[in-house]
C-alpha cells in the first residue's frame, strides 16, 4: 500500500531529512552534481562518451560538406533541437508519474533559474518510483537518438550527435536528485511536492 503524506508526518515512523524550495533547486543541483559517487562518475562518463561520438561524426564528415552547412547543423544540434526536446523530456517524466497514480501533475518553467521541471502535487513516491521517473527521459531519448545517428545520413548524424550530448547534460538535474539517493544508500526515502507552496519534501523511514 502506498505511503500517504499523513503517514509521513508520524514522527515515530518517519523523519524529514530535506526540504527544497523550488527557487533553490539550481543550488541543490550544483551541490549534488559535485558530490562524488559511482552514479555521478557514471553520468559524466556517459556525457564524455556521447561527446566522443559527436567528435567521431565530425571527423568523418570533414571535407564532405560546406562549412556553412556544418555550422547550420551545429546550431540545430546545440540550440534549436535542445529547445524543442525540452517539452518532450518533461512529458517523459509525466508518463511514469501518471502510471504511479499521480493525477495533479504540473509542468513549470523558472526563467530565473533557466529550468523546466515537473511536479506531482501532494503525491508520495518511493525511491524505486523516483528513480524510474528521473531516468525515463534520459534512457528513452538517448536510445532513440543513438538509433537515429546510426541510420540517418551525413549532417543529420552531426546535429543529432550534438543533441545526444546536449540532452545528456540537460539531465544533470535529474542525476543530482538521484545522487541524493545514492549518497543515502540503505535508507528508505520517500518524497512529495507541494506545488502550491513550491516545496519538495524528503522523508526517511526510521
Amino acid at each position: 500500500m502506498a505511503v500517504t503524506i499523513e503517514e509521513l508526518e508520524d514522527l515515530c515512523k518517519y523523519k524529514q531529512i530535506l526540504k527544497i524550495p523550488y527557487d533553490e533547486l539550481v543550488q541543490f543541483v550544483l551541490d549534488y552534481i559535485r558530490r562524488k559517487s559511482t552514479l555521478m562518475v557514471s553520468f559524466w562518463a556517459m556525457c564524455i562518451f556521447f561527446l566522443g561520438i559527436a567528435l567521431v561524426v565530425r571527423f568523418n564528415i570533414s571535407g564532405y560538406f560546406h562549412y556553412s552547412r556544418i555550422l547550420f547543423h551545429t546550431i540545430l544540434g546545440l540550440v534549436v533541437f535542445p529547445l524543442l526536446i525540452a517539452p518532450v523530456h518533461e512529458l517523459l517524466h509525466i508518463i511514469p508519474f501518471y502510471l504511479f497514480g499521480a493525477r495533479h501533475i504540473r509542468i513549470k518553467m523558472d526563467l530565473k533559474q533557466y529550468m523546466f521541471y515537473v511536479t506531482a502535487h501532494r503525491h508520495v513516491v518511493n525511491e524505486v518510483q523516483f528513480r524510474i521517473v528521473a531516468l525515463v527521459p534520459f534512457i528513452l531519448v538517448s536510445v532513440f537518438l543513438l538509433f537515429m545517428i546510426f541510420h540517418l545520413p551525413g549532417l543529420w548524424k552531426w546535429s543529432l550527435s550534438l543533441l545526444l550530448f546536449a540532452h545528456a547534460t540537460m539531465c544533470a538535474g535529474d542525476f543530482a536528485l538521484l545522487n541524493f539517493y545514492a549518497l543515502h544508500r540503505g535508507k528508505k526515502i520517500y518524497t512529495w511536492d507541494d506545488a502550491n507552496e513550491k516545496m519538495s519534501y524528503f522523508y526517511q523511514e526510521i
